[in-house]
């Protein structure tokens, strides 16, 4: 069974009021974000490469110092799939910083802000496949916020750089996966930025989100109301209550910390929220929990784990 040997996470810069990141981005209307989205700041370091801030994350993950030889797979969750120059390979950069000398590197896309769920679910399965009990799989998920149409998602999120490592393995009783769903509904496919996100995304987006949760929850052999807590992605405060709202989820489940000091940090967010959620010990042995991403395309993906 695919489990989370070890998460942590990493924070580049100071935090950056998301006023400046609106007048960076020409956006007058920013504080619409603070008000009515729950967003303060975010974290950003310009001129840093991706694998550099994929290292600082990694290199927070006590399970994986001594164990760098098990590792057998290192893949880069993007949301954006262009994301360096020509003459930059960022998954194998990434390799020979880390020390990982018998990793295959690769980078997975087009799930976009739900790439991170899907990375975690793949090598999963490519670990089963393969055989090897002690073998591990690296997956990293956040990346930097490259040109000015993904610094803010209009009427929706200010994008941050935090960072994620996730080591994976196969068995042992360490944050195991019990579900994984996905939808993809191609028709917004078009709504990306530069491009204008659809209006029908927005007005769809909660019915499938809440579809999608329900779904992740009941092939994990259980329901929402037992869940202990749902690490959202971080997209803002508003979009989640509005969510429990209308469809009848307990608010007190969500784990809503991070959006305000963070932001969106694009696949990254519910692995931050782990993190998080681990260092103020609201996880307990045995708790049922619900990690979701929405990726812009559209992409819904959710997947329940035992701690």
């Amino acid at each position: 069974m695919t489990t989370l040997v070890d998460v942590a996470s990493h924070f580049p810069g100071s935090p950056l009021p998301i006023e400046q990141a609106g007048n960076e981005a020409d956006m007058p209307h920013i504080k619409i974000f603070r008000r009515y989205f729950g967003l303060d700041t975010v974290h950003r370091a310009p001129g840093v490469e991706t694998h550099r801030l994929h290292a600082a994350a990694a290199g927070s993950l006590s399970m994986l110092r001594g164990r760098e030889h098990l590792v057998r797979y290192v893949v880069m969750a993007r949301s954006i799939a262009t994301g360096a120059a020509s003459t930059e390979e960022p998954p194998e950069q990434l390799c020979r910083v880390l020390g990982l000398p018998n990793a295959v590197a690769f980078t997975v896309t087009q799930h976009a802000c739900a790439a991170g769920l899907l990375a975690v679910h793949l090598v999963g399965d490519m670990l089963a496949a393969d055989g090897d009990p002690e073998a591990l799989a690296l997956v990293l998920a956040g990346e930097r916020v490259a040109t000015e149409d993904l610094q803010i998602v209009p009427r929706s999120t200010v994008l941050g750089e935090g960072t994620a490592a996730v080591l994976v393995g196969l068995g042992g009783e360490r944050d195991r996966m019990l579900s994984y769903v996905t939808h993809t509904r191609g028709r917004f496919a078009d709504g990306i930025p530069p491009h204008p996100v659809e209006k029908d995304f927005f007005r769809e987006h909660q019915v499938l989100l809440a579809q999608t949760l329900r779904e992740a929850a009941a092939a994990a052999g259980t329901t929402m109301e037992q869940l202990r807590l749902i690490l959202p992605h971080n997209v803002n405060t508003m979009v989640w209550r509005k969510l429990c709202e209308d469809h009848g989820f307990d608010e007190r489940q969500l784990f809503l910390e991070n959006v305000r000091f963070s932001g969106h940090c694009f696949g990254a967010d519910s692995f931050l929220n782990h993190v998080t959620a681990r260092e103020r010990g609201l996880l307990a042995p045995g708790d049922l929990y619900l990690m979701v991403g929405v990726g812009l395309g559209a992409t819904y993906s959710a997947a329940v784990f035992r701690h």
